[in-house]
C-alpha cells in the first residue's frame, strides 16, 4: 500500500507501517519471535503492528531502531532548519515597508 498524504485514513496508514515493518523483518530473515528479542517488545506487540492493529509508541520505536530504520523517527520530527521565532524577529527589526506608487492625476 502506497502513501498518498492527502486521502490516508488513519487505518490505512496504520496497515501500510505494519506492511513495511513486516517487509523489512523478512529481509532481515526474522520471524516475529526474534524481531520481538532484538527489539526488547512482546510477540503481541510485533503481531499487532504488522497486522495494523497498533500498539504503543515504544514498541514502534523499539521496533523501528532494532531493524535499522532510526531514520524514520528522525522524519517524523525533523530539525527546523528555519525558525519562526526568528523570522518574525526579524522582521520587527527592519519595521515595516510601504510600496510607494506616484497618485493619478485627475
Amino acid at each position: 500500500m502506497a502513501f498518498e498524504e492527502s486521502t490516508l485514513s488513519v487505518e490505512q496508514a496504520e496497515l501500510a507501517i505494519g506492511a513495511q515493518l513486516r517487509a523489512l523483518r523478512l529481509a532481515h530473515g526474522w520471524d516475529q519471535t526474534q524481531l520481538a528479542a532484538e527489539a526488547g517488545v512482546s510477540l503481541g506487540a510485533v503481531r499487532n503492528l504488522e497486522l495494523g492493529r497498533g500498539s504503543t509508541l515504544k514498541s514502534l520505536s523499539a521496533i523501528v531502531v532494532a531493524l535499522g530504520r532510526s531514520g524514520w523517527l528522525r522524519e517524523l520530527a525533523p530539525t527546523p532548519t528555519v525558525s519562526p521565532i526568528e523570522i518574525l524577529r526579524q522582521g520587527r527589526q527592519r519595521g515595516r515597508q510601504r510600496v510607494y506608487r506616484p497618485r493619478a492625476r485627475a
